[in-house]
């Protein structure tokens, strides 16, 4: 694999397809699963269907509305429930862990292709960690290995030392080593507490003595990237990149170079034989591409727009989904100010005092357009979702809109019911009055989920109250 002539972006060998904005919104609703939302098969097999599509989905710990991938999953998976995931991760192991764009969930058989990742962590933990302390390595393998799965409060802790990015418990920093370096797995999650297993323990040896070259390997990541979020370009936001070419040379590069030139020399090949093809859009600067594989959604995205169809897919208009702050379709904040003409910052890292709009907002999709934001919290305790905020961007109604309401009402009874609580509450503002009421005015009563518990399914008048 020979690198282009210099750092520029290189040049494509075929034409790229022009589309409008109008059809590049609707194309990335139809890859995303999303036309329309929460309508892809119940269960496990909608699951997998989704990661068939997307290839690898965001994990992160925080838990206010759900999990980033439990958000991803509910937009998209019709009555979507946490433990269905985690059943396919800790119980048939048909997903796992691993550090794709950011900590991932993939699927296992996919394990081949990213243990690149175990392989670069595990020359540098050896070198350092691993070197350092290892008496505590060989203690806490013995310990694995004769009395089972542990996690890092199962053994007294030791000093802390320097561990990414703060000083960490010994025994919990050797353990995350051990299992970047592929040596230890998840057996299972309690809470947000890993509990660790060797990793033969939890995978068939064959796919672990299955081996497939680096570059090819770094080949799959980088076109994981694409086939996440649809519409990449070659440049953008740096976090979209991380670990998909190589960072350590290990001698096993196949020519590939390291980091950004590596990831350029990757993409010239993708772009070369025809897995991602280039497409420019009305209006955005530069070059776009897409799966091979996702033509055909581009195609029907070109006729639904040519023949002015509803951009909802539904009876009764547009579907409404709240998105995670980690979803692939939001991963390229340039082209949702370009495409969109919205500006999302996720600001869980914000000082308060700085934040524009709250704590863990969510953006809200309708149809194929980005109306506003909402801030939800699941508080178990309570038997509540609180949304906290809503605000609408510039120049939408949501009263007006045709079809929001409804649909608007119907992601909230799906954020309740995936949380498990039996009543909706709103803030106490006249801005959102109208609001509330007009979706009161669409509730409707079902059965109750038990003699014990109030009535509180889909649509109960009782559900949605005022704070």
């Amino acid at each position: 694999m020979s690198a282009p002539p210099s750092d520029a972006t290189p040049e494509p060998r075929r034409a790229a397809r022009e589309i409008s904005r109008a059809v590049a919104r609707r194309y990335l609703a139809i890859h995303h699963l999303l036309a329309p939302p929460r309508a892809v098969t119940p269960g496990p097999t909608g699951i997998l269907e989704v990661f068939d599509r997307l290839g690898s989905i965001q994990f992160d710990p925080i838990e206010i509305a759900g999990r980033n991938h439990d958000l991803v999953l509910l937009a998209r998976v019709a009555e979507y429930r946490r433990d269905m995931t985690d059943q396919l991760l800790y119980e048939e192991r048909s997903l796992f862990e691993t550090y794709n764009k950011g900590l991932s969930l993939v699927p296992t058989a996919e394990l081949p292709w990213y243990r690149v990742t175990w392989d670069r962590a595990r020359v540098r933990h050896e070198e350092e960690a691993f070197a350092t302390h290892a008496d505590l390595v060989d203690e806490l393998l013995t310990r694995i290995r004769e009395t089972g799965p542990m996690s890092s409060i199962d053994i007294a802790p030791r000093a802390a030392i320097d561990w990414s990015w703060r000083p960490t418990n010994q025994v919990r920093a050797i353990l995350e080593g051990l299992a970047e370096a592929g040596i230890l797995g998840l057996a299972r999650r309690d809470g947000n507490r890993r509990v660790y297993d060797l990793v033969e323990r939890l995978f068939p040896a064959e796919l672990l003595a299955r081996k497939t070259p680096a570059s090819e390997q770094f080949r799959h990541k980088l076109m994981s990237r694409f086939r996440a979020h649809g519409l990449l370009g070659h440049h953008g936001n740096m976090e979209i990149w991380l670990g998909a070419s190589p960072w350590l040379a290990l001698g096993d590069e196949d020519g590939l170079e390291l980091k950004t030139k590596g990831r350029r020399q990757l993409h010239a090949a993708l772009v070369d034989d025809g897995s991602l093809l280039p497409v420019a859009v009305e209006g955005i600067r530069g070059l776009r591409y897409i799966p091979a594989d996702s033509l055909e959604w581009l195609d029907r995205a070109e006729r639904e727009v040519a023949a002015g169809a509803s951009p909802g897919w539904q009876a009764g208009g547009p579907g409404v989904a709240f998105l995670a702050a980690l979803d692939p379709l939001v991963w390229d904040r340039d082209l949702l100010r370009s495409l969109y003409d919205f500006d999302y910052v996720w600001e869980v890292y914000v000082p308060a005092a700085k934040r524009r709009w709250g704590y863990y907002v969510l953006p809200i999709l309708f149809g194929d357009r980005l109306v506003g934001r909402i801030e939800p919290r699941i508080e178990r305790r309570a038997n509540v979702l609180r949304i906290v905020e809503v605000w609408w961007e510039d120049g939408f109604d949501p009263l007006a809109a045709e079809g929001f309401i409804s649909a608007f009402a119907a992601a909230i009874e799906a954020h309740r019911a995936f949380g498990g609580v039996d009543r909706v509450q709103w803030p106490r503002t006249a801005r959102l009055r109208s609001l509330v009421a007009a979706v009161r005015a669409r509730e409707r009563p079902l059965p109750s989920r038990g003699g014990a518990r109030a009535m509180a399914a889909s649509w109960l008048p009782a559900a949605i109250e005022a704070r």
